[in-house]
């Protein structure tokens, strides 16, 4: 059986933003202080800046929704399938998605049930509102692989 990696690549214009630092990563493993809340829902957003590293935050604690993806629809068949998936969304005034697609032309992985999948999982994400209130285009670039 072929175990899927998904490795996520940010293109630094595509999100049209001045570059942010490294996303940095939740510490695994510890459990919750009392004193600090924590929520298990994912990133914060309402507390979060609108700049590339929360985009990539919140793509980041998605990532296991997207490999689900690609392992329904691409790891099954015979074939090693591995390639680029370009997707393309708008995050509006309220910090949530539409207008999601993946950009075939600009993609190498052509399945229609993992583009569907994957534009369900982007269209259910919630981003950090733009401060200035104005919808923001964003390009964000999978590329995924199966490994044995």
């Amino acid at each position: 059986m072929k175990r899927a990696f998904l490795s996520v690549v940010v293109l630094s214009s595509a999100v049209a933003l001045a570059q942010g630092a490294p996303a940095k990563k939740p510490s695994g493993g510890k459990p919750a202080q009392a004193t600090a809340p924590a929520k298990s829902e994912g990133p914060d957003v309402e507390r979060l800046p609108f700049t590339p590293d929360s985009i990539r935050q919140v793509v980041t604690y998605n990532q296991p929704r997207i490999q689900e993806c690609y392992e329904d629809h691409m790891a099954e068949k015979d074939q090693k399938v591995e390639g680029r998936l370009m997707t393309s969304f708008t995050i509006d005034a309220n910090g949530l998605v539409k207008d999601a697609k993946v950009v075939k032309k600009s993609s190498t992985l052509k399945d229609p049930g993992l583009h569907d999948c994957v534009v369900a999982v982007l269209s259910s994400m919630t981003f950090p509102k733009p401060p200035d209130g104005v919808d923001r285009p964003i390009e964000y670039p999978f590329n995924l692989k199966a490994i044995e």
